[in-house]
């Protein structure tokens, strides 16, 4: 494991300055650090790989790179899809280019689930030429109408909102493809749904038979790696994130470029998805869409532009930057931080072959020089010598409080039966559009809750006995009266 070659890697919110931190890094190695030449910066940014609207993706100008070189970026056609298994393909291709020319690759970007799969390899399906045997079988058992929808899957998932019958179809044709996975989405998840629909059409496998035969091999980095976390305290990170998107409608004329209204057709292919914060989390090869560029659809195809959907389009995205940036600390906490102590093994976080640094971006200005910036060349050098690190722990409060986390499962067969959602027939009011929430905490907590107590005694004054307990749905639609006798849950 000593042998593996290094690399740093650089995670974190958007916002909060990673591209900053990665340019002043590669300057520090450039110096000449324990023989490297310097350093090239890859790309991690889902959206940034793509050529075009360079201020709504947040692209560091050329002249603001200060000679460094990036990879991976501008590079994509828009309206192109470019996916994790492509982008970690290209990625190796890049970092071994960069070692050959004795320099340090710097992965950067958002994206951290493009991180992950980088890190450790043997984590994401593979086209297959033949049906497994329990794909198979489970496809000749399929009624007619769930076989025609098999063999002819639409383009894009459609509204849970809108197409609630499409989207319960495409549930029930998951449940009886995989049902051990298909208990884990809920039915309104129409793209989770439909990127496991996907990965049995592109593999011939279930998503569970590849969760299963992912178990049998341990987390082995790809790299030795070390990780920053560059944080900054929500409550001060949001000021910035609102005041960046105000700077970003100073643009306005990219906004309202009239010649891109008869292209932002589909909002989930490609750089369209994007106005700033959009990042595509990919999951067996689909993507999963936060709100982007299409908030501005409706002003951008008026015939007469209101600037009162303008200003609504502009909170909106406010709205979905600030989210977004929730949703990537959740993913930095719940899924790679769990992944890269269980490849460490537990034990000293410094002499870890994966160390996790967190650097404290919270102030700028002379705290960014001693809290970030000299920290980080202080570990960077460190590592790159193979010296003794500072305990990650023990660099500020705050690094504690973040990196310390629960124990979490990491085997996939243990992430496969964790987070089923359950129906709960008392607040199933429409029985096409069955209620469902997380088993466990989440479902004690709705059984408590003042809507299911009042749902529940209406259906003790109408059945003579209240309906208190959770449900399992299988491939059939429930009806009102046997929901009781079936459950469903969610990946």
């Amino acid at each position: 494991m000593s042998n593996l070659r290094p690399i740093i890697t650089i995670c974190g919110t958007t916002g909060v300055g990673k591209s900053k931190l990665s340019i002043e890094l590669a300057l520090k190695i450039a110096q000449g650090i324990h023989g490297w030449r310097g350093a090239r910066i890859i790309n991690a940014d889902s959206m940034q790989v793509y050529t075009g609207m360079d201020v709504i993706t947040n692209k560091v100008p050329v002249a603001e790179r200060m000679g460094v070189e990036h990879l991976l970026m501008d590079f994509k056609q828009p309206g192109e899809q470019y996916v994790v298994g492509q982008w970690v393909q290209d990625a190796i291709k890049a970092i071994d280019e960069t070692h050959r020319m004795d320099m340090i690759p710097i992965i950067v970007g958002g994206t951290s689930y493009w991180i992950q799969h980088l890190m450790f390899p043997n984590r994401l399906p593979t086209p297959g030429q033949t049906l497994s045997d329990s794909v198979t079988q489970s496809i000749a058992n399929l009624p007619p109408e769930l076989l025609e929808l098999f063999n002819a899957l639409p383009e894009h998932p459609p509204s849970a909102a809108s197409h609630p019958q499409d989207a319960m179809l495409l549930h029930r044709l998951l449940t009886a493809l995989d049902e051990p996975v298909a208990q884990r989405w809920h039915w309104r998840d129409t793209r989770k749904v439909m990127g496991s629909l996907r990965v049995i059409k592109d593999t011939g496998m279930a998503p569970s038979e590849i969760i299963i035969e992912q178990s049998k091999t341990a987390l082995i980095p790809r790299y030795r790696t070390l990780c920053f976390w560059l944080y900054a305290e929500p409550s001060i990170l949001n000021e910035r994130l609102d005041a960046r998107v105000d700077d970003m409608i100073k643009v306005r004329k990219v906004l309202i470029d009239r010649s891109l209204t008869d292209r932002l057709t589909d909002y989930t292919i490609g750089i369209y998805q994007s106005i700033g914060e959009f990042r595509p989390v990919f999951f067996y090869d689909t993507y999963l869409q936060d709100l982007g560029y299409k908030e501005f659809h409706d002003y951008l195809a008026s015939a007469e532009p209101s600037e009162k959907v303008f200003a609504s389009a502009v909170e909106q995205m406010k709205y979905g930057t600030r989210q977004y940036s929730k949703r990537q600390i959740r993913w930095l906490k719940n899924k790679l931080l769990p992944a890269i102590y269980s490849a460490n093994g537990g034990g000293d976080h410094a002499a870890a072959l994966l160390p996790v640094y967190l650097l404290d971006a919270t102030e700028l200005g002379d705290q960014w020089t001693s809290r970030v910036l000299n920290q980080g060349e202080r570990i960077v050098e460190a590592f790159l010598g193979n010296e003794t690190l500072v305990d990650p722990l023990l660099l500020s409060e705050r690094a504690r409080e973040m990196l310390t986390i629960d124990v979490k499962p990491t085997s996939p067969t243990e992430i496969l039966r964790a987070r089923k959602k359950v129906v709960c027939p008392a607040c199933t009011l429409d029985p096409s559009q069955p209620f469902m929430v997380e088993d466990g905490s989440q479902w004690e907590a709705h059984r408590r809750s003042r809507t299911h107590r009042r749902h529940a005694s209406r259906d003790k004054k109408m059945h003579g006995q209240p309906v208190n307990r959770r449900v399992m749905v299988h491939s059939d639609i429930p009806s009102k009266v046997d929901a009781e006798d079936q459950h469903r849950s969610i990946v």
